[in-house]
């Protein structure tokens, strides 16, 4: 099991979430009541051999990130992964657990019947490639593409859904599942705002690090009364588009008490990066983060009443109606 953020607001826990291209499955369900969740425990499962074919044809949107519309299946699926480059980008290599934002559509082999799709939204979505995280025929048929690839590749069900299936989906247990990804970009744990250093003057608000080396920023914490409304503003303040009340995010980010400084909370501690909606999140997020420029680092002070309130995430470390401090690195956003 993946170790789960404490930002989350509480939704839906559930399989891996299809419909939005396979949005993290840890990151998109019911927040953590534990202070440090165990790490993904490793598959059962052998690796694959990658093979050739057989593999359906893309018969309309052959250009990259156009719509591809994929052809059934020819005959039986190999028992193993068909993975072939049908555009080979030349941007930053995947390696295993990084994040890539991608396009992607994905059907039943013997049928074609679409089971996700993010290309009629227009927005590219976040998947991070683990094992133990999303479907694991992702991680192994995507590690060592670069960007600006399109990838078609299929995936058997001891590398998606195993023999149970996915009855939600649609998905037997002997269903072979055909994807094709389009990735636009790559990013590693290490990835850090990128932007110009904002002078932070404000004697009332926790002063952060400027590093932008991948390691987790420094905050200091004034021994002031904290607060009582939100507080949100640049640390480095990036050139990137604004952040809209629905978008996914990709950052990093490190949260510690008011009260203490003491840490409790951060994406770097864990040495990967987080997606999320801006819908998912605590409200102080949500509000503090709207606005704000991808590439930027943004510290925000979220009051309880923007916050947990008087029912903190048990074993999380905060006490009721905690002020939290956050340090936010935007990596990107879908």
């Amino acid at each position: 099991m993946r170790r789960r953020s404490l930002i989350l607001a509480a939704v839906p826990a559930g399989l891996v979430t299809l419909s939005a291209c396979g949005d993290d499955k840890s990151d998109s369900s019911k927040a953590s009541d534990k202070a440090s969740p165990s790490a993904a425990a490793p598959s059962a499962v052998p690796p694959p051999k990658i093979v050739d074919g057989p593999l359906p044809a893309i018969t309309a949107g052959v250009k990259f990130g156009e719509k591809p519309t994929v052809a059934k299946g020819p005959g039986q699926p190999s028992d193993q992964l068909a993975v072939k480059t049908v555009i080979a980008g030349g941007g930053k290599t995947v390696a295993e657990g990084d994040y890539i934002q991608a396009h992607c559509l994905g059907q039943i082999w013997t049928s074609a019947k679409v089971l996700l799709n993010s290309y009629d939204s227009n927005k590219m979505q976040f998947t991070q490639l683990a094992k133990g995280g999303s479907l694991e025929g992702w991680t192994y048929a995507l590690t060592g593409k670069k960007a600006g690839s399109r990838v078609l590749f299929s995936v058997p069900p001891a590398w998606g859904f195993g023999k149970q299936g996915n009855q939600e989906a649609g998905i037997s247990g002997t269903d072979t599942l055909v994807f094709v990804f389009d990735v636009k970009d790559v990013f590693g744990p290490n990835s850090s705002a990128k932007g110009k250093d904002v002078p932070q003057n404000d004697a009332g608000v926790p002063k952060v690090g400027t590093n932008t080396d991948g390691k987790a920023p420094s905050i200091e914490v004034p021994k002031t009364k904290a607060p009582a409304k939100l507080v949100s503003n640049y640390v480095i303040e990036g050139d990137g588009a604004e952040l809209k009340a629905d978008d996914t995010v990709l950052v990093q980010y490190k949260g510690v008490v008011w009260d203490t400084g003491k840490e409790f909370d951060s994406s770097y501690s864990r040495k990967t990066l987080t997606s999320f909606s801006l819908q998912q999140v605590v409200k102080g997020w949500a509000q503090g983060l709207t606005g704000k420029k991808v590439g930027s680092r943004v510290v925000i002070v979220v009051p309880p009443s923007l916050g947990y309130g008087d029912s903190p995430p048990s074993g999380s470390g905060l006490e009721k109606d905690s002020t939290m401090v956050f340090s936010v690195d935007i990596i990107a956003k879908a």
